[in-house]
């Protein structure tokens, strides 16, 4: 069953817990990125002596390719060091330009693109650019952790349409019909999916698409971070190619750090109409100023330089999701497929709820199993209800692959010591 549900940005503010009551009601009612803050702990507890495996965060255990690296040492020492552009200089913006005609097959000129300190500030960007207080966006879940919260820190409000994974976490576009209204600004789709890992079909974004073109009021964020990212044959349809009909109504977000392991390098950028693109201009020239200029001449040669690395690592990627899928299937009481792109697995949990571990703690969330597996098994897993789904987990293949079994064989060693206990 679709669901569907608002998150008023007018509610009591979910403070964080030590936090003063001087903060803003804007930062208050928000949170920490979860991926984050789990990773976060996992550190700490390694710091202390523990053996934690961390599968966290969406980060590529690959180094920076040496080509880019050199690319970032050359311009440094060229003197690139200066402010450029508010929104990416000039050789950016061509290597961007290069990749949508090389990979979408389409033109863009210069003052169509955006290059910010990575695809959550173009996000963010795009937002504080259009939204006004109470204004919609129209999110499918499960979501990438920060979308809801940018939307609110911007002052809008997010509606949330939740899909199922019995048809594969696939958008149902009555629901979205139903779900927009005269104040939707926005309606976000992120294909392949975080944390599902899904590909929506180019007739599915057809049809998305088409009920959006209805309400002109409403444009859509294209995410497509992972778009290299496929297996088994599977490929990303660019929503524009599927609707080029809403090109002028359409921001394309994308980045350099998924694909070629630059989540430190801070590089993301868009396409987009020339009237957001100056808007979201403006925002960065008050806020971040420009991205890092030594950053944007990596960026260029990760863009535009040799591109055979991604099938390497895809194939690299593709092993490790296979014998983790392998291993976690070995417990009756975790839920999973093989997710056809990004690199995560979304475990339905759900067979664990209800059941007890050794130490007597009952599991009654995806939250309490996450716990239960960070404390007990030394594994960080992020749970589902950060993504606005549950009962579920997200467990990331990026680490090395003996090191993924390890953590893989903890979590299925932890599920199956969960009892059912009766009533006394």
């Amino acid at each position: 069953m679709t669901a569907l549900h608002t998150r008023a940005t007018d509610a009591e503010p979910a403070t964080a817990e030590g936090m003063s009551d001087r903060a803003s009601t804007r930062v208050r009612r928000i949170q920490l990125s979860p991926t984050i803050a789990i990773a976060g702990r996992a550190g700490v507890l390694r710091s202390a002596g523990r053996d934690v495996i961390s599968l966290a965060l969406g980060e590529l255990d690959f180094d920076t390719p040496a080509r880019i690296v050199e690319a970032a040492h050359k311009a440094a020492l060229e003197g690139f060091t200066r402010y450029t552009a508010a929104d990416g200089a000039a050789p950016i913006k061509d290597a961007v330009r290069e990749k949508f005609r090389r990979d979408h097959g389409l033109s863009r000129g210069r003052d169509e693109i955006h290059v910010a300190s990575g695809c959550k500030q173009v996000i963010f960007n795009a937002l504080a650019a259009t939204l006004d207080p109470g204004d919609e966006v129209v999110i499918f879940a499960p979501y990438w952790v920060s979308y809801c919260d940018l939307v609110e820190f911007c002052d809008g409000k997010a509606v949330v349409i939740q899909t199922s994974g019995d048809n594969g976490f696939l958008p149902d576009p009555s629901a979205l019909r139903r779900a927009l209204s005269a104040r939707t600004r926005w309606v976000f789709i992120n294909t392949p999916n975080n944390p599902t890992g899904a590909i929506y079909p180019s007739a599915l974004l057809a049809e998305l698409a088409e009920v959006i073109r209805n309400h002109s009021s409403a444009m859509v964020l294209s995410d497509e971070i992972y778009e290299h990212l496929a297996f088994d044959g599977n490929v990303h349809v660019p929503f524009t190619l599927a609707a080029p009909r809403m090109r002028e109504r359409t921001l394309v977000a994308s980045g350099v750090s998924k694909t070629y392991a630059m989540t430190g390098w801070r590089i993301g950028y868009a396409a987009g109409p020339t009237w957001l693109i100056d808007a979201m201009a403006r925002v960065q020239s008050q806020t971040a100023g420009n991205a890092c200029s030594i950053a944007q001449a990596a960026a260029v040669e990760a863009i535009a330089g040799d591109q055979t690395l991604i099938g390497d690592w895809l194939n690299t990627l593709q092993r490790r999701r296979n014998r983790a899928l392998a291993i976690l299937a070995k417990t009756p009481l975790l839920k999973v497929s093989a997710p056809a792109g990004a690199f995560y697995i979304f475990a339905d949990v759900s067979a664990c709820l209800g059941r007890h571990a050794p130490d007597g703690g009952r599991i009654l969330s995806d939250s309490d199993l996450a716990e239960h597996l960070l404390m007990h098994a030394n594994v960080a897993a992020v749970p589902g209800c950060a993504f606005g789904a549950s009962p579920f987990i997200r467990i990331s293949f990026v680490i090395e692959e003996s090191l993924l079994a390890q953590a893989c064989e903890r979590i299925v060693d932890a599920c199956n010591a969960l009892q059912h206990r009766q009533a006394t």
